[in-house]
C-alpha cells in the first residue's frame, strides 16, 4: 500500500502594515477608533492628531500611508487640512470620518482630494475595508454617501465643455479612464492592458492634465456623465 503524504497548506500572504494617523478634536472618538483598528495585526497606529493644523504637522513628520481624518475640528477643519495635505503630503491619502450626509458636504470632500468618506455609524469591518481599499488606491464611500453620489452623477448636467474634453483623449486614454471609473487600480490597469505601471501613471497623468481633474472621483464622474463608463 502506498501512503500518499498531505502536502503542507500554503502559507497565507501577510498583509503589508498599514500606517495610521488618527485626527479628531474627541479623545474619546480617537480611543474608540485605536481600540477598533488595533485587533487587526497589518493597521498600525503611528500617531494622533486634535485639528487640522496639527495633522499636517504630524503627517509631514511621520509620513503615514492613512490619515482617518474627522470634518469638524477647531484651529483648522479636515477640509481645509486635506485640501493642504493633498499639496504637501501629495503620497498620504486621506480617508474622512464623519457623521456628515449633507449632499453639499459629500461634494466638497470629494472636491477636497480626500480618497473616502466613512460614516462614524460603520461598523468595525467596514472601517478596515475603507482603509484596505484607500491604501489600494480604490475610493471607498459608505453606501448612504454612494448613494448620494450617484444620484448627483445622475442629475447633474455635464460640467464644462463635456464632449468636448473627451474629444482631445485619445482611445487609450478613453479606456484607462473608463477603467479608473471601473475602480481598477494602475497594476490592474497594466495587466489588463499589457503596459508597465509607468504607462498607466502617464495616461492617468495626461487624463487629468486634459480633463482638467484631479480625484478618482472626479474622473468617475466625468465618465459616467459622458458615456464613457456606465452605472451597473
Amino acid at each position: 500500500m502506498v501512503l500518499l503524504q498531505k502536502q503542507p497548506e500554503p502559507m497565507t500572504k501577510r498583509k503589508k502594515t498599514i500606517r495610521i494617523l488618527l485626527v479628531d478634536d474627541h479623545p474619546v472618538v480617537r480611543k474608540g477608533m485605536s481600540s477598533c483598528l488595533s485587533s487587526q495585526s497589518h493597521l498600525q497606529i503611528v500617531g494622533e492628531a486634535v485639528n487640522g493644523q496639527e495633522a499636517i504637522a504630524r503627517a509631514k513628520e511621520l509620513k503615514p500611508d492613512i490619515i482617518l481624518m474627522d470634518i469638524d475640528m477647531p484651529t483648522m477643519t479636515g477640509l481645509e487640512a486635506t485640501r493642504l495635505l493633498r499639496k504637501d503630503c501629495p503620497d498620504v491619502k486621506v480617508l474622512i470620518l464623519s457623521v456628515h450626509t449633507n449632499r453639499q458636504y459629500v461634494l466638497q470632500i470629494i472636491q477636497s482630494g480626500a480618497q473616502g468618506y466613512v460614516l462614524k455609524d460603520a461598523s468595525p469591518a467596514d472601517l478596515v475595508r475603507a482603509i484596505e481599499s484607500v491604501q489600494s488606491g480604490v475610493a471607498f464611500f459608505s453606501p448612504d454617501i454612494s448613494q448620494i453620489v450617484l444620484n448627483q452623477y445622475l442629475t447633474e448636467a455635464t460640467e464644462g465643455d463635456g464632449e468636448g474634453a473627451s474629444n482631445r483623449l485619445t482611445s487609450r486614454e478613453k479606456e484607462v479612464l473608463g477603467m479608473i471609473a471601473e475602480g481598477q487600480s494602475n497594476k490592474e490597469m497594466a495587466n489588463h492592458l499589457g503596459v508597465g505601471v509607468r504607462t498607466i501613471e502617464t495616461h492617468r497623468e495626461r487624463v487629468m492634465d486634459k480633463l482638467s481633474i484631479h480625484t478618482v472621483a472626479g474622473l468617475t464622474k466625468y465618465a459616467i456623465t459622458n458615456g464613457i463608463a456606465k452605472l451597473e
